[in-house]
């Protein structure tokens, strides 16, 4: 099986994908985690809870924030949020990109035409500024939401990507020998082309989730992500702006700065063992 060989022959696609793993199993396990640390009657958003800027401690492993809240708990309850945001707007920017880039390289002609047309489109607006208005104005966005809005602007990127893979593949023998075979185009993208293009789309998928988590960051920087939750960069944000540095409580600022470390590390890493595993030329020269 591809995943396996990928797996034991890539030592960065195994370093990726454990500290990928390791996150997502965190994320998964907050609710434990918070009632083992805080105990389950402590809502860890509640102001006032413990002393303001309490240094790191047994009870309280990454201090306390200007509000009295135990800052391993805010993070705990960033990172699931920061995780969906970025794994939602990556998979919906892979999912479009990958439709728009299958069809368009295999019909040709005129529909690939059109199809190309608008996502030169796409990719020629500035997002940033679209984006920065969009959250501006949308404040009460769900992570659903927030998701969405960024999936827009990163999917034409999958679909040129997967469309040039998609336009060499189509001229392959056996491509030839499923048209004779009266299969229809369907089925020809679903059972001949997409198994040779999965390593791609799991490729533009990290990709866009590392481009997703960043982007979630900014928008919180610059005090445009949705006020009605707590993520890794709302808590970025928070401590830049109370000047934690300047009162020695840089672990406040730090500690979300190393999950999102971590996290593009790890995609990063599992996106470079794919294409050194898929690709013989960039494996001959790592």
């Amino acid at each position: 099986m591809a995943l396996v060989r990928l797996w034991n022959e890539s030592g960065k696609f195994k370093l990726g994908a454990s500290i990928t793993l390791l996150l997502i199993l965190v994320a998964l396990l907050k609710q434990p985690l918070l009632n083992w640390r805080l105990g389950s009657d402590i809502n860890p958003m509640r102001e006032a809870s413990f002393p303001i800027f309490l240094d790191p401690s047994w009870d309280h492993p990454l201090g306390t924030d200007r509000f009295g809240r135990d800052v391993l708990g805010l993070v705990l309850i960033g990172l699931p949020v920061s995780l969906k945001v970025a794994f939602i707007a990556g998979g919906l920017s892979t999912l479009v990109g990958s439709l728009v880039g299958f069809v368009s390289g295999y019909k040709g002609g005129k529909i690939d035409t059109i199809l190309r047309t608008i996502t030169d489109a796409f990719l020629v607006i500035p997002s940033l500024p679209l984006i920065i208005i969009l959250a501006a104005y949308s404040r009460n966005l769900t992570s659903f939401q927030l998701a969405l809005v960024l999936s827009v602007f990163s999917w034409p990127f999958a679909a040129r990507t997967i469309r040039s893979q998609v336009l060499s593949l189509r001229e392959r023998p056996y491509i030839e020998l499923a048209k004779m075979t009266n299969m229809s185009d369907r089925e020809i993208i679903i059972q001949e082309v997409f198994p040779n293009m999965a390593p791609y789309v799991a490729i533009g998928f990290a990709g866009a989730s590392v481009g997703a988590a960043f982007s979630l960051v900014g928008l919180t920087v610059l005090g445009l992500a949705p006020s009605n939750q707590m993520d890794l960069g709302t808590l970025i944000s928070l401590a830049w702006g109370w000047g934690v540095i300047s009162l020695g409580k840089e672990v406040i600022f730090a500690a979300p700065m190393t999950l999102l470390m971590l996290l593009f590390v790890g995609l990063a890493l599992c996106q470079q063992g794919m294409e050194e595993f898929f690709n013989p030329r960039l494996r001959a020269q790592s």
